[in-house]
């Protein structure tokens, strides 16, 4: 499965610790029923035989809507289970020795900060960038904030999708109309609801609205 620009429209990041009582396979349904377009699985705490467990779990889920499904930084779980793709930061391994292990077939998302990453992305393989944040998040306290300019500047740099990610809401999303982005990528604004599915929906129809003025 390779990246479709449209499919960036809403990338939803998981995030377990925003879940209350719900399980992440329920939460994770709710959404992609509701019109999440891309997922990408995140977990930085569990051992290697419990994220391969819920990858194999969600994977079902995103076979089940047909939705791109990637596993954040962890190469050996993607392969394991089977994910459409990996996504790494600037971090993680390099975006071309990634490519090598996963082959051509796979998605590639890799995220970026500034031009030069991005382009040095889009060279090595990838298929997507993920760059922010574009706002301060709750879910990385320590990450610079990219600014509208700059993301701007990344959008004309590259010929792959863009999506923007950090700290975006159903409030603040239209503020990005303009930069060149294929779509938002969005975690609490998600899994932080009380009800998931209308979250979804609102942000489904604000990303589209916010593409739309792309075009």
């Amino acid at each position: 499965m390779k990246v479709d620009k449209s499919s960036m429209l809403l990338y939803a990041v998981t995030e377990r610790s925003w879940l209350k009582n719900r399980s992440l396979p329920d939460a994770v349904e709710e959404a992609l029923k509701a019109g999440v377009t891309f997922l990408q699985l995140r977990e930085k705490d569990l051992d290697y035989d419990s994220f391969l467990q819920i990858a194999i779990e969600i994977k079902k889920i995103t076979d089940k809507y047909k939705i791109p499904y990637v596993i954040n930084d962890n190469v050996d779980v993607a392969i394991a289970c089977g994910a459409d793709g990996v996504h790494v930061g600037q971090e993680d391994m390099d975006a071309k020795d990634v490519r090598k292990i996963i082959g051509s077939d796979k998605i590639l998302g890799v995220s970026a900060e500034t031009v030069e990453q991005a382009i040095k992305a889009e060279q090595s393989g990838a298929d997507y960038l993920g760059v922010g944040a574009v706002f301060p998040s709750p879910t990385k306290l320590d990450a610079d904030v990219v600014s509208f300019e700059a993301l701007k500047e990344i959008c004309k740099a590259v010929s792959i999708p863009v999506v923007a990610i950090g700290g975006i809401n159903e409030d603040n999303a239209m503020k990005l109309a303009g930069s060149g982005i294929a779509g938002i990528a969005v975690i609490s604004g998600i899994f932080a609801q009380d009800d998931i599915a209308a979250a979804v929906k609102r942000l489904y129809q604000i990303s589209s609205r916010l593409v739309s003025h792309e075009a």
